[in-house]
């Protein structure tokens, strides 16, 4: 790394690059720890011994902790961000959620988006409203959750600029990559 202006990595869409009937495979896959599945059955109070206590899990058709649902739906929507998101004024629905298979501790989970809807938002003319449906399966391609989520997207051009900072070649920069 150098003193050079460096490529601007993807920055996801604007209301203008979304075309119904597009898919996208979001790139990221992510491997569900105990550590994820406890932690969010601590953090939202979920009391059901069926996702932390695996005595319980074992005498239940599972044989094993399931992961909670609410996981696997920020894990999915979070997933689908930087291809569905990155530019969003507001989250304004999620509709449709289901689940026809279980999500375990170990599974790895993928995703991927079809674009359903675009139009113009007539409240905010700097924006469009965008529907999409997601899915999200595991490392065998069972899907364990799809659900429709409505968004409403920044155009190009509008809403907040991601930082512009470039690097400072000072001295003690310059001496470190030496």
């Amino acid at each position: 790394m150098s003193e050079q202006t460096a490529t601007i990595a993807w920055q996801g869409r604007y209301f203008e690059d979304f075309a119904v009937g597009e898919v996208y495979r979001h790139p990221l896959g992510r491997t569900v720890t105990t550590t994820d599945n406890s932690w969010l059955t601590l953090l939202t109070q979920n009391s059901a011994p069926l996702h932390f206590d695996a005595h319980y899990a074992k005498q239940t058709q599972f044989g094993k902790p399931l992961v909670d649902s609410t996981f696997t739906l920020a894990l999915v929507t979070g997933q689908s961000v930087t291809d569905v998101s990155q530019h969003v004024l507001a989250n304004l629905a999620w509709d449709k959620v289901r689940l026809p298979h279980p999500v375990f501790e170990g599974d790895t989970i993928y995703s991927q988006s079809e674009v359903l809807s675009t139009r113009g938002s007539k409240s905010h003319p700097e924006a469009g409203i965008v529907r999409v449906r997601t899915i999200g399966y595991n490392q065998r391609g069972e899907i364990v959750i799809t659900f429709e989520r409505t968004v409403l997207v920044y155009r190009r051009g509008h809403g907040p600029e991601f930082g512009t900072v470039e690097p400072v070649w000072d001295e003690h920069a310059r001496k470190a990559i030496q």
